[in-house]
């Protein structure tokens, strides 16, 4: 608990209502103050200190001037036992100042800040006055040093103002002769323009001939390429069948027999199974050779196995696919894309092979025949990934080969002879299996006999 106040105090309160400040504290005297505040506030005990400024009781002074410089100064104006308390650490603290204060008699040399905040916080009789001369003093400093600044600041901008300006002549010296100089160099350089132009017509117009010159070359040069690359075309072509020669030649060399031997030996298999058959299909009797068959003279002509199969029927009879498969070593050699474009184009072409296929396949199964059936692979980017059914042989073109030339070389690869059956709507192939001995029928023919299966 705080004490009353004693009579010393009330007095203080007196004289604090005689005398008081009639304008705001000047700042400088501010200042001083509370940095004597905040030296003096640590010897205080908490008890001792208002409550609004026990929070900073642990601060340092430099802490407690920066956070409580405005709590610190309304204390002391509000609260004249604190600023009781203070002005007695002042008096301890700075006895001789004090002591002068309290007579009426600042010390001459002290520092006029100093003495106003000691007068302000110990308010000896007068204070108000030395408050005031102290602040008109730090005033009449301030005003006397911002004067002495200022006038060194006009000297130095006034020295530096001589420099450019001698730096502005020499710099306008040296600019007219250096314009002088471009000047020069400018006419010198307009005559050099002027020539350089004439240069540039006489180059542009030697650049159009020898453009014109090379556009020639060029045509030339691209006509003598095309034909180099037709005969290497050519070559390359020759130069591959001639290889594929030799590979077969090395192939039948390898196997001990040749290709001639194969077909001879395909041809007996197949006139011999024609002449059962032949036999079967006229019920012949055994015969034995008779003295009237010495006898020479011109017989009529007979008919060939494929004559007889075909007779009474039409090109457009399915049964006529049947009796022709039944020949002997039958071969039927099929058009993939032509026969599937016939009769389902709208399927995709993976789905169109994979039902071709599977019909061949039971189409073998029945018959017994030879299938082949070839796709065009000339413009496949990698191989079909496709596994042939039972009794099917698939082949794909090569590359630069189409089906219809895959077509005709496997119709003349054929012994003379065999029954060999070419399903194709394609006239050039028709005709061209057709001299190599093969017989053609139509697509639709083979979608009919499929559409049985």
């Amino acid at each position: 608990m705080e004490q009353p106040a004693s009579g010393a105090e009330s007095a203080d309160s007196a004289d604090d209502a005689v005398e008081a400040l009639d304008r705001p504290l000047p700042e400088g005297v501010r200042r001083r103050v509370v940095a004597l505040v905040s030296d003096a506030f640590g010897a205080l005990t908490v008890g001792e200190l208002p409550a609004q400024l026990r929070q900073y009781a642990r601060f340092t002074p430099s802490r407690r001037a920066k956070f409580a410089g405005n709590a610190m100064a309304a204390a002391l104006e509000g609260d004249a036992v604190f600023r009781r308390r203070i002005g007695e650490r002042l008096a301890l603290a700075q006895p001789e100042l004090a002591a002068a204060l309290e007579a009426g008699a600042p010390p001459a040399a002290a520092d006029p800040l100093d003495v106003a905040a000691a007068a302000y916080v110990l308010r000896p009789v007068g204070w108000v006055k030395l408050v005031a001369a102290a602040g008109e003093e730090a005033q009449r400093a301030d005003a006397e040093r911002i004067d002495e600044e200022n006038r060194r600041e006009l000297e130095r901008l006034r020295e530096e103002l001589g420099q450019i300006r001698s730096q502005a002549r020499s710099d306008t010296e040296r600019l007219r002769a250096e314009l002088d100089a471009a000047r020069k160099e400018t006419d010198s350089l307009h005559r050099k323009l002027r020539s350089a132009l004439s240069d540039v017509k006489r180059g542009e117009a030697a650049l159009r001939r020898h453009r014109a010159e090379t556009e020639t070359a060029r045509a030339e040069a691209a006509a003598q390429l095309s034909a180099a690359e037709s005969e290497s075309r050519r070559l390359k072509a020759r130069l591959g069948e001639a290889e594929a020669s030799v590979e077969a030649g090395r192939r039948a060399a390898r196997e001990g027999r040749s290709v001639e031997d194969m077909r001879l030996r395909l041809l007996l298999d197949t006139v011999l199974d024609a002449a059962r058959g032949l036999r079967r299909e006229l019920a012949l009797p055994p015969s034995s050779i008779r003295p009237a068959d010495s006898v020479d003279a011109v017989e009529p002509s007979r008919m060939s196995p494929k004559d007889i199969a075909a007779r009474a029927l039409s090109d457009t009879d399915p049964a006529l696919l049947d009796q022709l498969l039944a020949l002997p070593q039958a071969h039927l050699i099929v058009d993939g894309y032509n026969v599937t474009k016939t009769g389902y184009p709208q399927m995709p072409l993976e789905k169109q092979r994979l039902r071709l296929l599977g019909g061949l396949s039971v189409l073998a199964a029945q018959t017994g025949a030879e299938m082949t059936c070839v796709f065009d692979g000339a413009e496949l980017a990698v191989p079909v990934l496709l596994a042939p059914p039972r009794g099917v042989r698939v082949l794909f073109s090569k590359a630069g080969v189409t089906a219809d030339e895959l077509i005709r070389q496997l119709a003349r690869a054929e012994p003379p002879g065999r029954p060999v059956v070419v399903v194709s709507t394609d006239r050039e192939v028709a005709d061209g299996v057709a001299k190599a001995g093969a017989r053609p029928v139509a697509s639709a023919l083979l979608l009919k006999r499929l559409s049985r299966v």
